[in-house]
């Protein structure tokens, strides 16, 4: 297959998601085994990993599971050793791990605060640091932020928001550091407002009707329309972009 398109697939590409078990993960790793995508996919819910695996490899892909808590170095680094002893390298990495919160600061605990950032900014890291020892050249690193470190949101949040302001932060030095010397490129995809377990556990309905009264679409996102920005930024097709940001939020930002 040639042709432009063709810049978008990621044939025999090795491609590592974390938090794959639920949300906007789940989506990215069916997208990418849509394109051709070998997928190791890390998330503490192991269970719901193996279900996924098994859909994905029903429909032809290639899928490694493991357990992995973002927040533990060495879980990252055995995931890394998992991925190449059995696929000999890794080409992408997708941070898609996450967690939410909005709790008004003045309530918000130390320990709460630090878990966030401990997963969102910390567990970021830990696997970037540990995919790019193996990457070869043309690899691409996507950090999934937010809106919300973007722009202030209108809900509580203060810990997430400083974490994905951070993630934001971290991939513009990373890309400073390891696109020229590695041949490593690193984004930064910053979604909207998705239908996901996380935005079920903060209110959806409220959420829907903040978004459709501030966003210029005036709706939630489909998953379809976050995985293009996905796959894009992954594949080939962004050989040319790095350290960049690319926010898909339907407008939300836009009128902040």
């Amino acid at each position: 297959m040639n042709g432009p398109l063709h810049a978008f697939r990621l044939d025999d590409r090795v491609v590592v998601i974390t938090g794959a078990s639920s949300g906007l993960g789940l989506g990215f790793a069916r997208a990418v085994a849509a394109v051709g995508g070998i997928l190791v996919l890390g998330a503490r819910r192991v269970d719901r990993l193996r279900e996924l695996a098994a859909e994905l490899r029903a429909q032809g892909a290639t899928v490694l599971v493991q357990a992995l808590d973002v927040t533990v170095p060495e879980q990252c680094q055995a995931l890394v050793d998992a991925a190449v002893a059995s696929f000999g390298r890794v080409d992408v990495l997708v941070n898609s791990a996450g967690l939410g919160g909005s709790v008004p600061a003045s309530r918000e605990t130390p320990d709460g605060f630090r878990q966030v950032i401990d997963v969102n900014l910390n567990g970021s890291f830990w696997m970037a640091q540990a995919c790019a020892r193996v990457m070869p050249p043309g690899s691409s690193i996507v950090n999934v932020a937010s809106v919300h470190g973007v722009v202030a949101s209108r809900f509580p949040g203060a810990s997430y928001a400083a974490s994905k302001a951070g993630v934001i932060g971290l991939t513009r030095d990373l890309a400073q550091q390891w696109s020229r010397r590695k041949g490593i490129r690193v984004n930064a995809l910053c979604p909207g407002y998705f239908a996901t377990e996380m935005t079920t556990a903060h209110g959806e309905d409220d959420l829907r009707e903040m978004v459709a009264e501030h966003s210029l679409l005036g709706r939630f996102g489909e998953q379809a329309e976050v995985d293009g920005a996905l796959l894009f930024l992954a594949a080939p097709a962004s050989s040319y972009v790095t350290g960049t940001t690319l926010v898909v939020d339907g407008g939300l930002s836009a009128t902040v």
